[in-house]
C-alpha cells in the first residue's frame, strides 16, 4: 500500500486569469480570478480532471477562496 502513495498525485494548473478587485491577506499583493484544472494521474497517466474557479494571489500564488 506505500508504493500506491509514490504513483498518484495530482498537478494543478491555471487556464485562464483575469484581474480582480481585493488584495492577499497574507502578503498584501493583488488578486486575480483564475479558471484551474485538477489532473490526478497514476503513473504519469491523467485518469481524472475536473475545472474550477477560484481568487488567487497574484504575487505570492496562495489560493485564496474556491469555487468548485
Amino acid at each position: 500500500m506505500v508504493c500506491f502513495c509514490f504513483l498518484v498525485d495530482q498537478t494543478r494548473k491555471v487556464r485562464q486569469q483575469r484581474p480582480a478587485a481585493g488584495i492577499c491577506s497574507r502578503c498584501g499583493g493583488g488578486a486575480s480570478v483564475a479558471d484551474m484544472k485538477t489532473a490526478t494521474r497514476f503513473c504519469y497517466v491523467p485518469f481524472y480532471w475536473k475545472t474550477w474557479r477560484a481568487i488567487v494571489c497574484t504575487f505570492c500564488g496562495s489560493i485564496l477562496k474556491s469555487y468548485r
